[in-house]
């Protein structure tokens, strides 16, 4: 487990919201829109730092609580960009990941965003794993929880999945992780944003505040690139 300084953000950024979506049927994103919507650490906060190794573009964040491996991307998207951030510290880490996928059609996008929502589905509601000793990994003992939503924003439209991990007694912590998937026209975005605390914490609506700031202005940016319909 990382541990880091500051861990509750306070961002400035646009939230979700579904009023005056566009018409998603006639939205047509390119690799350079997705970009657009790629966030700086300074977006976030002063401490926050890209790491020495740029995520890949051909996985998705695990979707599933426990040890999830990465599942490859779907389908064959004709572009992608993908970014990373943490702001690390004594008492925590805060997290971010997101990656930008851009399909030939909408129809190729509805059958990739399938496949995802398949997978999140499939997923079990909770995961948990002894502190026993492991090659893979130095990560105490856990159970971890998660729960799946509808997510909206603008006229993306999507599923999200909170989790809230909780470390055994001699080590102390938890984590809140919540990923979103949203599809739009003929391209998807995955939004990953992780708090891990040092110490007894539960998940608050400060939590749930910060990732939909975070998720709505990388959506907002990539649809600021978009040339008007009206």
């Amino acid at each position: 487990m990382v541990t880091a300084g500051g861990v509750a953000v306070t961002l400035a950024l646009a939230g979700c919201s579904g009023d005056d979506a566009p018409d998603p049927r006639g939205a047509t994103y390119t690799t350079a829109m997705l970009q657009a919507g790629v966030l700086e650490p300074a977006d976030i906060g002063t401490a926050w730092k890209r790491p020495a190794q740029t995520p890949p573009t051909t996985s998705v964040t695990p979707l599933c609580p426990g040890v999830a491996k990465r599942p490859p991307v779907p389908g064959s998207p004709t572009g992608a960009v993908a970014a990373s951030m943490a702001d690390e510290g004594e008492k925590g880490a805060q997290a971010f990941d997101q990656l930008g996928l851009v399909y030939k059609d909408a129809a190729a996008m509805e059958a990739a965003f399938t496949s995802l929502q398949d997978a999140m589905e499939a997923c079990p509601p909770s995961a948990s794993r002894s502190a026993a000793p492991r090659d893979d990994t130095s990560e105490a003992g856990y159970t971890e929880t998660a729960a799946i939503d509808p997510l909206e924003s603008g006229g993306w439209k999507g599923f999200v999945t909170v989790r809230h991990k909780v470390y055994e007694p001699t080590y102390p912590g938890s984590a809140d992780v919540a990923v979103a998937v949203v599809g739009q026209g003929n391209a998807i975005v995955v939004a990953s944003y992780a708090v891990y605390w040092v110490g007894s914490h539960s998940a608050g609506p400060e939590f749930d505040a910060d990732w939909r700031r975070v998720v709505g202005t990388v959506l907002s940016r990539v649809d600021a690139k978009r040339p008007s319909q009206r």
